[in-house]
């Protein structure tokens, strides 16, 4: 699902008014280009091989510019900030396996648990999260449907048992580090 605004890096940056700078452009068009929400890093990889000169502190200035323009949204990730050129109503799957985060329509109200806020709370915006194994995982790493020596009933204390995103958190570092 990548459901981006019809207009151009070029077109969207005119709009804010900003200063149309090649970089700036690069950057945006990398974002917007990517299914893989990419981190800062990888965007600076990325417009560094048409822009060589273009340094790590420009590419992190024009990111934050973009997000707070609303051109591209930030979102924090264990391996640090992620960059989504997808700006409309969405939801992410993270594979705890690849790491790798999809966008999946808006879950709806149907899922939306209201919260229990303390009084003089105001709901602003939601973001729901799923997590899981992608297909492209579970086809290469699909464990036995037996454990050795188990009787097939749960997974508990085997080494197939994975554990959650937010508990392996030096793992998914490793993992985003790679790519």
């Amino acid at each position: 699902m990548r459901t981006i605004t019809k207009t151009s890096g070029a077109e969207a940056l005119r709009a804010t008014g900003k200063r149309l700078t090649r970089a700036r452009r690069l950057i945006l068009d990398v974002v917007r280009a990517s299914e893989a929400h990419p981190s800062a890093a990888m965007i600076y990889r990325d417009v560094r091989r048409r822009l060589p000169r273009v340094s790590l502190a420009t590419v992190y200035r024009n990111l934050r510019m973009l997000a707070a323009e609303g051109l591209l949204t930030e979102r924090a990730d264990t391996a640090g900030m992620r960059f989504d050129g997808n700006t409309a109503d969405h939801d992410h799957f993270t594979c705890v396996t690849c790491g790798r985060i999809y966008d999946v329509p808006a879950a709806g109200a149907h899922l939306a648990v209201a919260p229990v806020l303390p009084a003089g709370f105001d709901v602003l915006s939601r973001r729901t999260e799923f997590y899981g194994r992608c297909g492209r995982c579970q086809r290469r790493t699909a464990p036995p449907a037996t454990p050795p020596g188990g009787d097939g009933g749960t997974l508990t204390g085997s080494p197939y048992k994975r554990s959650e995103p937010w508990q392996d958190e030096a793992s998914r570092a490793a993992r985003a580090s790679r790519t």
